[in-house]
């Protein structure tokens, strides 16, 4: 592995593909999840600097409308302004610090502190201080609420609490012209969704950030996802892997037969074709074609039903997941007709975290936005999720519980782990850590 990912981070251009083998493995320092002195350096270095997902363009489509993005201690507004523009705010008021939005709203005229009812105007213009003359001198103009930068790509807003990290399009690299065949405005937000987890942000993050653990706790997926040879690709901050769906994984020794193929794909994604029955008979294949292309017919005849049309689209790409692992926390996973963006978020301890899930659907041209709904799940409850995701959430309290044990003091990557690699790389330019801590490569 040492050459490989050298020839990926340092001199291969920006994008290269992994093709060759690993040699040795990686080892890094499991204290980064469990440390508390690590976790305050990324609340120092990391959060406050960094672009970052906050929220969908849905929960602020509208003048008026707001949202509230939590990461760690701080919290950022969003806001759209009564000239339409989006605008981020520090949620704080210049007054005693309160926090002064909780949440989304809609509707809004102004932003409000409902402490003692300081007000500024949409623009963070401060606009109204009840008995303004018991402070004497108070300059509106020095007294606006503290601007964070904001942009937007495709259906999701970022911000950058520091205003210093550059343009977006800039931290985003080739990502967007990677993805943009399959028109990401085309997309609305269906809910989201925060699980908290007992486990560090970047254990919840790492098990969306390769395809190892396929075979240990999806083997469900097995019959019908290619585990082994899906491309993947490093740009500096970010990382892709692509995963063909519809056919058996080569981890078996004989190949499964198409039944059970077909029910495997059933039970992992079978509302994208609109059957959920696990004993719904396996429809014929015609002769030239594979499943994978019935599968993807299926999928065009689902789209038809709801006003959209996957005509431009490849039945290899309707059945081929494009995932992108967006430093420092976010995995989109996205096919033609659904996006789901995975975020991870840090708790109040580094044994403490949150897994967001954002769903996003192709809606029928000319269909009507409408709110997101957001829900916060109980701690320590079933989360009622997918399949997949059931198992990914919970083995997150095993993965961090294992980290603690006094014997255990580094982990060791795999070739397919080298985007978790790469992220780690990352933390270690963000966090300034110098000489690096990891080790063999």
């Amino acid at each position: 592995m040492v050459n490989v990912v050298r020839e990926l981070t340092d001199e291969a251009p920006v994008g290269a593909t992994i093709t060759s083998g690993a040699r040795q493995p990686v080892t890094i320092p499991s204290s980064r999840y469990i440390d508390p002195a690590f976790a305050e350096l990324e609340l120092r270095r990391l959060w406050p600097r960094v672009w970052q997902f906050a929220c969908s363009t849905d929960h602020v489509a509208h003048p008026g409308d707001a949202y509230e993005y939590r990461c760690g201690p701080y919290s950022t507004v969003i806001v759209r302004g009564d000239d339409g523009l989006l605008r981020a705010f520090q949620n704080v008021c210049r007054h005693r610090g309160s926090a002064i939005c909780d949440g989304a709203a809609s509707g809004l005229t102004e932003l409000r502190c409902p402490f003692h009812r300081w007000s500024w105007d949409l623009a963070g213009r401060l606009r109204e201080v009840p008995s303004r003359r018991g402070f004497g001198a108070l300059p509106a103009q020095d007294y606006g609420l503290f601007p964070v930068a904001v942009d937007t790509w495709g259906p999701m807003v970022f911000v950058d609490p520091s205003n210093s990290g550059g343009p977006l399009g800039d931290f985003l690299e080739g990502v967007p012209e990677d993805i943009a065949w399959v028109g990401l405005d085309e997309f609305h937000c269906d809910y989201l969704v925060s699980v908290p987890l007992p486990g560090n942000w970047k254990v919840i993050s790492d098990g969306f950030s390769e395809t190892y653990h396929v075979q240990g706790i999806h083997r469900e997926m097995l019959p019908a996802v290619d585990d082994v040879n899906g491309p993947q690709r490093l740009w500096q901050h970010h990382g892709k892997l692509e995963q063909r769906y519809g056919l058996p994984s080569p981890r078996f020794r004989e190949p499964p037969g198409v039944q059970a193929v077909w029910e495997s794909f059933i039970e992992v994604m079978g509302a994208r074709i609109g059957i959920t029955e696990l004993s719904t008979p396996v429809p014929p294949v015609p002769r030239g074609e594979t499943l994978r292309d019935v599968l993807a017919g299926m999928l065009r005849n689902v789209g038809r039903s709801e006003g959209v049309s996957y005509d431009r689209f490849t039945n290899d790409q309707l059945m081929t997941l494009q995932q992108y692992n967006l430093f420092p926390n976010v995995s989109l996973v996205i096919f033609p007709d659904l996006m789901t963006v995975l975020r991870s978020r840090p708790g109040a301890t580094p044994d403490d975290g949150y897994l967001d899930i954002i769903n996003y659907r192709r809606n029928a041209p000319g269909a009507p936005r409408a709110r997101p709904i957001d829900a916060l799940l109980p701690a320590g409850q079933d989360p009622g999720l997918s399949l997949i995701l059931n198992q990914d959430a919970g083995n997150v309290a095993r993965a961090q519980r294992g980290l603690h044990q006094p014997g255990f003091s580094r982990m060791t990557l795999s070739r397919e782990e080298f985007r978790i690699l790469n992220m780690h790389r990352n933390l270690e330019r963000w966090l300034d850590i110098t000489p690096t801590e990891i080790r063999g490569d």
